[in-house]
């Protein structure tokens, strides 16, 4: 196994990876020189100005596209050749050379290249196979495409590095747990490899979120434009298919990636603990669901699939070649998910700071606790689903195809006995972060803790328990829609719990509405329509009629924004201090409010009222009968302003993080650990244990402290 290290690690080797890297950035730049020196505008303008130097009209027609080409080319050879030299140490003078140089050698790049390689072994292995049994090689044959994508994981997960550190144990090999900056390598290059600091792993899955979040809102905003008019102006219906299905599996990977940003970072800091449990679990929880998001994007580029997110079964069975892929992707994500779930549980309940009873936690570890408990005991039950359709698919079993003789109904269970408690996983960490917050900017006790921590847990079990109100339409006896009807009521008892603490923790505060605040308020109103729509659909004669309408759109779209969205750019703006030891820009940060929020209003409204007046969802197009264009313009247009708000978050963080004054360490006066400490935070948290002396949300109470930073040691 160290042999083989070190010939893989070796620097011909990085070389080559440098020089295939440079040859995908050079590909990416000659493209880009292609699409604009082609444009009809810009290339009359550069042949007038050619013309000047007398070369005739009529040469110019004939040599400009064979000089645009041979320029493209160059320019993907001196990257290949640039890359190739970086990677054995030359040209380290130069930005290009020095970002090959040290892009070659992260764990993105060896990953997505241990993908690809691992890909094409995998297909060619089965198509060797079907050779030797008489068929013909064919590199989208479906089984030989779903046993390359299977194998593509692992090659990654070996590229990255992620399990270099199991391997070697496995061989009798010490293992110790490295720390810090890899030696030689600049700061960045911590977050682009494998790091087993949760610090780092949580910035990682944040940045990670985002891209995914800005890549699903894409696939929305195009799909939004065609449904702005009736007909269908720019997209085929196979392509509108592909778009609203990806967005929706997209955005979803998205939110658990922010899940996974905010638990990742902030657990261990509030417990009063230097790392997670398990380190090297947690990082392959990150690594391994890289791969999954290319798998799910790549599924677009073979067929797509018509499916939406959901995959339901007959008509998965029948989809192009792309479903096997996002089926793939959302299969191996639920690895990521049960990994992530077992480090906080495990981390929760053994590595509690002295003195830090359950009841004495901050509220947020009981929102991330509850989440992990659903992710853990729940996506077990997808992964069945999911891998009995891709076996139906690939080898001919019969699980769910009626035709012969499965039952598609067993496929819906299985699905949402999963799939709607991942809602909860969802939007509980985020209804913690504004229990987390409210008391911070009100200066006030958060009131009912133990009834706000509590409910989290009723939340997560009684979520068990309501699945079969996705199925209201699908034909099951009216005995068991009344009781599946009866336990969906019953969530608006702990999430009820949850609205009174908080306009009871904000009445008669001293309220202060900075950016963080602001979005906390704008998360309860938007959460608040996503709980007042919801038990519309989950009471049976309204969900009969409203089921598949584009009310159900407005209320999901609703519950995700004002449950995980909001809560998060409130959590990023609120951390974001602590985590890059400077101020963001206020304005900026109201105007993204004063964007998103009203936007936000209008959008969801408009969804669910056109969804009142007949329009269908996953319908590609509608009837201009309906009496909804305008509606559907301006549905269109706040997709877009949220977009944009979105984008001037972005812009924010990244400006600040150079221009704006260095910050205090605790500009909030927040009672919670993780402010007490240095900014930038150590590597292990905290040099010296600290102890609970008393509960976490007394503020504005005289003598009230929470923690003692320096408690005194009890011997050697």
């Amino acid at each position: 196994m160290t042999t083989l290290l070190k010939i893989v690690r070796s620097r011909f080797a990085f070389a080559i990876v440098a020089a295939l890297f440079g040859g995908v950035v050079g590909l990416v730049l000659a493209a880009l020189v292609q699409a604009i020196f082609t444009l009809e505008p810009i290339a009359a303008f550069v042949k007038f100005m050619l013309g000047f130097l007398l070369i005739p009209a009529s040469a110019l027609d004939t040599a400009y596209p064979i000089v645009i080409n041979v320029i493209a080319v160059l320019i993907i050879i001196g990257h290949v050749v640039v890359g190739f030299g970086s990677g054995l140490g030359m040209f380290q003078n130069t930005r290009l050379g020095r970002f090959l140089y040290y892009s070659s050698e992260t764990s993105v790049v060896w990953g997505l290249i241990g993908q690809a390689i691992s890909f094409v072994a995998g297909n060619a292995f089965i198509n060797l196979f079907r050779i030797l049994g008489g068929a013909q090689w064919d590199w989208m044959n479906e089984g030989a495409v779903v046993f390359g994508a299977i194998i593509s994981i692992i090659g990654s997960l070996l590229g990255a590095g992620v399990l270099t550190d199991w391997l070697l144990w496995i061989g009798g090999h010490k293992t110790p747990l490295r720390h810090g900056t890899p030696e030689g390598k600049p700061e960045w290059f911590r977050y682009f490899g494998v790091d087993v600091n949760h610090k780092v792993i949580g910035i990682q899955y944040g940045v990670t979120s985002l891209f995914v979040l800005f890549v699903g809102g894409i696939f929305a905003i195009i799909f939004r434009l065609e449904l702005s008019q009736p007909g269908m102006q720019f997209l085929n219906f196979d392509q509108y298919n592909t778009l609203f299905s990806a967005h929706g599996i997209v955005m979803i990977v998205s939110i658990l990636l922010g899940v996974g940003a905010m638990s990742n970072y902030l657990v261990p800091l509030m417990i009063g603990a230097s790392d997670m449990a398990f380190p090297r679990l947690n990082a392959f929880s990150f690594w391994i669901g890289v791969p999954s998001i290319v798998l799910v994007l790549a599924g677009m580029a073979v067929g797509g699939w018509d499916t939406g997110w959901v995959a339901y079964a007959p008509l998965s069975l029948r989809a192009p070649l792309g479903v096997q892929l996002f089926l793939l992707g959302f299969y191996m994500n639920g690895f990521s998910s049960i990994a992530s779930a077992i480090n906080i549980i495990v981390s929760t309940f053994t590595m509690r700071a002295k003195g830090m009873s359950l009841f004495r936690m901050p509220i947020f570890v009981w929102g991330a606790l509850a989440a992990a408990i659903i992710q853990f005991t729940a996506t077990q039950t997808v992964g069945v689903a999911l891998s009995m359709t891709i076996a139906e698919r690939t080898l001919g079993f019969t699980f769910f195809d009626p035709a012969n003789g499965g039952d598609p109904l067993l496929y819906q269970h299985l699905f949402w006995f999963y799939s709607h408690p991942v809602v909860y996983v969802f939007v509980l960490p985020g209804l913690g972060i504004i229990s987390e917050l409210l008391p911070v900017f009100s200066r006030k006790p958060l009131f009912g803790y133990r009834w706000i921590a509590l409910s989290s847990l009723g939340i997560a079990l009684v979520g068990f328990l309501v699945w079969a109100h996705h199925m209201f339409v699908a034909g099951m006896s009216d005995t068991l829609r009344i009781v599946f009807m009866i336990s969906t009521m019953f969530v608006a008892i702990p999430t009820g719990v949850k609205f009174f603490s908080w306009v009871a923790t904000i009445w008669e505060g001293k309220l202060s509405f900075e950016t963080p605040m602001l979005f906390v308020l704008g998360a309860i109103s938007v959460f608040l329509i996503g709980g007042v729509t919801g038990p519309i659909l989950g009471t049976i004669p309204t969900d009969m009629h409203l089921h598949d309408s584009y009310w159900v759109v407005g209320h999901f779209h609703a519950t995700m924004f004002g449950g995980f969205i909001f809560p998060f750019c409130a959590a990023l703006y609120y951390w974001y201090p602590k985590i890059t030891g400077h101020m963001y820009k206020e304005s900026l940060g109201r105007l993204h409010f004063w964007l998103m929020v009203p936007g936000f209003w209008v959008m969801s409204f408009g969804q669910m009222s056109i969804g009142i007046l007949g329009m269908n969802r996953r319908y590609a197009d509608y009837e201009p009968g309906l009496g909804i264009g305008n509606t559907q313009i301006l549905i269109t247009l706040t997709a877009l302003v949220i977009g944009w708000s979105l984008l001037i978050m972005v812009y924010n963080f990244i400006a600040s993080a150079r221009t704006e004054p260095v910050a205090d360490t605790n500009p909030w006066r927040s009672r919670s650990p993780e402010w007490q400490t240095p900014t930038p935070i150590p590597e292990f948290n905290y040099d010296v244990p600290f102890e609970v002396v008393g509960e976490p949300y007394d503020y504005g109470l005289a003598s009230a402290d929470y923690l003692n930073m320096t408690p005194a040691h009890t011997g050697d």
